[in-house]
């Protein structure tokens, strides 16, 4: 991380997160996804929790986490991982469960705004999008290696535009001619694969491309699948998981696991007495997200599709 360039981001549905997340003074707590350490160091500050603990796979989050946590001592402990080892990162603790766990989840301000790490589509850079810098499979991999496809496929799932089939033809026919590799040589790929009359109303044409790849790179959606129900188990009676989405496949997928999670019975309805044995893990608290205010969104544009959910722990 540049000296100039500070991590900034707005910690997005703030004041919500500490309310839901119903700090206890003597409780433990994980943010999965530490970034800047905006929603932590306010955990830290309003309420006297034992110990924080921080997981971020960036180098330059772990770097302004470090610094802005520091005051609060031994009270924050900063892990770089993927919040998918959160298991065996509070097992190296000494810890069995926690009374919290927060994951807000998408792209930082900072990762955006910094143009040589290729998230945006508003800067030309190579094409990056790495969460992890140290990792070594980039997007530029997921353009240049992938088969027409694979590459309509994860459009098509993970960017839900109705223009997959062409923007993959488009990317594999200027390929073969030349080696993709910044962000603004794809752009006008995906500009000459939509038609003008789209480009003309409908948001930035790239769009829903640049947010494929980025997820199917950082395996995204893969993790947050795989991570719920494990989070839910190392939670404490009346512990609080709290997952801010930025988008509907992310938000889905939380929705239907915390549904699962409240009611796990799989008997057919018509069945007198449960045999199936599923047992419930706890209570899914918000039927309906919860949502920024319009204060919030008029002075952070990026809450805007920003939903909020929480899950309570009953054993």
């Amino acid at each position: 991380m540049s000296e100039d360039i500070q991590f900034k981001h707005k910690s997005v549905l703030l004041e919500e997160v500490i309310e839901e997340l119903d700090l206890k003074p003597d409780g433990i707590y994980v943010d999965g996804t530490l970034g800047g350490a905006g929603h932590s160091s306010e955990m830290l500050r309003r309420a006297e929790i034992k110990k924080l603990i921080g997981i971020d796979q960036d180098p330059d989050a772990i770097k302004a986490a470090s610094k802005k946590l520091e005051p609060y001592g031994e009270r924050a402990v900063i892990v770089k991982s993927n919040y998918e080892n959160i298991g065996e990162i509070i097992k190296s603790q000494n810890i069995d469960k926690v009374d919290g766990i927060l994951l807000d989840l998408g792209v930082s301000s900072y990762q955006l705004d910094t143009p040589d790490r290729g998230f945006s589509y508003m800067s030309d850079a190579p094409l990056d999008m790495r969460m992890d810098t140290e990792s070594v499979k980039t997007a530029s991999d997921i353009v240049n290696d992938y088969s027409e496809q694979e590459l309509f496929k994860i459009i098509r799932d993970y960017g839900e535009d109705r223009f997959a089939k062409n923007i993959a033809k488009h990317i594999v026919a200027a390929r073969s001619k030349k080696k993709i590799e910044t962000t603004f040589e794809l752009n006008e790929i995906i500009r000459a694969s939509i038609p003008a009359k789209v480009r003309e109303t409908g948001g930035h044409p790239s769009k829903r491309t640049f947010q494929a790849i980025r997820i199917e790179l950082n395996r995204e959606l893969e993790v947050l699948e795989n991570s719920i129900g494990e989070m839910i188990d190392l939670l404490n009676d009346k512990g609080r998981l709290c997952i801010i989405t930025f988008h509907s496949l992310e938000d889905r997928i939380v929705k239907a696991a915390f549904n699962t999670a409240e009611r796990p019975c799989v008997c057919p309805p018509g069945f007198p007495v449960c045999v199936c044995g599923r047992k419930s893990k706890g209570k899914h608290l918000t039927k309906k997200a919860i949502l920024p205010t319009e204060e919030e969104m008029e002075e952070n544009p990026r809450s805007k599709s920003a939903k909020l959910r929480v899950f309570e722990r009953v054993i």
